[in-house]
């Protein structure tokens, strides 16, 4: 389980060059820098005693850096303790560089080389070596040790973040440890919460070692993982006023007969998450197709750019979701279009995405203003095919793709997956963390594309929008349990 420092505030992630800065301000104000890394390192003790009380020995990998440092520390508080342990060093400890080697200095047992160990039974790892800063693959020999452990089936304790995993991105480094249990320091890092690097943390705790709050508040970006705190006043309060046009108008575009199904699962979670009306509209071919399965929504017959231009001549339809299983994606590009030119808010997903395939600048300029009023909800395909420039650049983490790609259109970005990031083009992003594997189901995009068209059909402003329908998705998801559906999905929705 995660212990967070705080819930008032939305909860900061702080990449690792980030976290470097709030070292050195840290030590700039005053504060010891080793009386910090003797904080972590007992931190760091502490859980393994806490988590490990049957170790037979407690192996400690340190690394070259402050990682290892903690590492030392860790060693001499657990010697102290009274647990057998040994230390092993990944370079020679003359090479040891400021509160490192301070930490070295006074560690009381003896330092051998990392070549000479050999996993024994009962024996617990902690591993010291690289931690959140990695941004390189590892050494061979120390690619060739992670798999020796996992071999033995050690249990590791990962100080930071296990070995291998990028701190920034999340990604796997050659090879990583998996480890039973973390401790991380101040706050999470980007590579706790994106996969795969969430998957290989275990538990986690999150640890404060006294640098203060303004210090890391100074040096945070506009990170955080999603969750109420971000949204929270901007959600709307119900009144004894309130009447359906009030609570926001949402229109979603029904497919042709033969493929229906995904625009009413879009209008009837829309309806469900909040909506005070919803319309599918609908070609006419679908009409009676569509009007066997709805109740509670509305049906209006859409066939060409005549039509949704009569439509739009009523200011209280302010709110659109066009793609989920439109199909013509040729009417697609034509009617996202007018609703860029008609001021109107719109959800992209699906066959509206690919109708912009490689255009997102089209979409940009249609969509332009102040306060963004687009939002595109890409898988991983789907976002290759709108930002292929973006998906194609190996040195961008998930998080980096999807601001770039929130710059480039100019509106918000839910870029799906188990680690859905929402990124806005004034730098925001949020990070979804408990959305689950469930949702890997035929249908479920399209019930979240409903969801966001509610929030924003509602009025609160898109990217908080997004934000509130992706954690309000995955909570659905989690009341649904094993025998999700798309269908049920949209049953156990409730407000967030």
């Amino acid at each position: 389980m995660t212990r967070l420092i705080t819930q008032l505030h939305p909860e900061i992630l702080l990449p690792p060059d980030a976290m470097a800065r709030v070292d050195a301000a840290a030590a700039n104000s005053g504060i010891d820098s080793l009386g910090l890394m003797l904080r972590a390192g007992e931190a760091v003790a502490a859980a393994a005693l806490r988590h490990f009380p049957g170790a037979l020995r407690f192996v400690i990998l340190c690394g070259p850096g402050n990682n290892g440092g903690d590492g030392y520390v860790a060693a001499s508080a657990l010697a102290r303790a009274g647990a057998e342990v040994c230390v092993y060093s990944l370079v020679e400890t003359a090479a040891l560089k400021g509160d490192a080697a301070r930490a070295q200095t006074v560690c009381p047992l003896p330092v051998m080389a990392i070549e000479r160990f050999e996993p024994k039974a009962g024996e617990v790892i902690i591993d010291a070596l690289f931690g959140a800063g990695l941004t390189r693959d590892l050494p061979g020999a120390v690619q060739a040790l992670i798999r020796a452990i996992r071999e033995a089936g050690l249990p590791v304790l990962a100080v930071d973040l296990p070995s291998g995993i990028d701190g920034a991105t999340g990604e796997i480094r050659g090879e990583a440890f998996e480890a039973s249990h973390s401790v991380t320091f101040m706050t999470r890092k980007p590579g706790h919460v994106l996969l795969p690097g969430r998957l290989h943390c275990g538990s986690l705790e999150v640890f404060d070692i006294g640098i203060p709050r303004r210090i890391v508040e100074a040096e945070a970006c506009s990170l955080w993982v999603n969750g109420p705190a971000i949204w929270a006043g901007h959600a709307r309060d119900s009144s004894a006023q309130d009447h359906k046009y009030r609570r926001g108008h949402v229109t979603v575009f029904s497919g042709p007969q033969t493929a229906t199904g995904a625009g009413r699962l879009s209008a009837e979670a829309a309806l469900r998450g909040g909506a005070g009306l919803v319309t599918l509209a609908s070609p006419r071919e679908a009409l009676a197709t569509n009007a066997a399965h709805l109740t509670a929504v509305m049906l209006s017959a859409i066939d060409d750019a005549d039509d949704l231009l009569e439509w739009l001549a009523d200011t209280r339809r302010t709110t659109f979701v066009l793609g989920p299983g439109f199909g013509d994606r040729q009417r697609a590009r034509a009617f996202a279009e007018m609703m860029g030119e008609a001021g109107r808010k719109l959800v992209l997903d699906a066959d509206g995405i690919t109708a912009f395939t490689g255009a997102a600048e089209r979409l940009n300029a249609i969509f332009k203003c102040d306060e963004p009023r687009l939002v595109v909800t890409p898988h991983e395909g789907e976002f290759s095919r709108l930002f292929p420039e973006i998906a194609a650049d190996r040195s961008l983490g998930k998080v980096e793709k999807a601001l770039a790609a929130a710059s480039a259109l100019g509106g918000i970005v839910v870029y799906k997956g188990a680690d859905t990031v929402i990124a806005a083009p004034d730098g925001r992003a949020a990070i979804e963390e408990k959305a689950p594997a469930t949702l890997a189901t035929a249908g479920s995009g399209d019930v979240l594309a409903g969801i966001i068209g509610a929030r924003l059909g509602n009025g609160m402003p898109a990217f908080e929008a997004a934000c509130a329908a992706v954690y309000q998705h995955g909570q659905a998801a989690l009341r649904a349990g094993r025998t999700l559906t798309a269908e049920n999905l949209i049953t156990h929705l409730q407000p967030d």
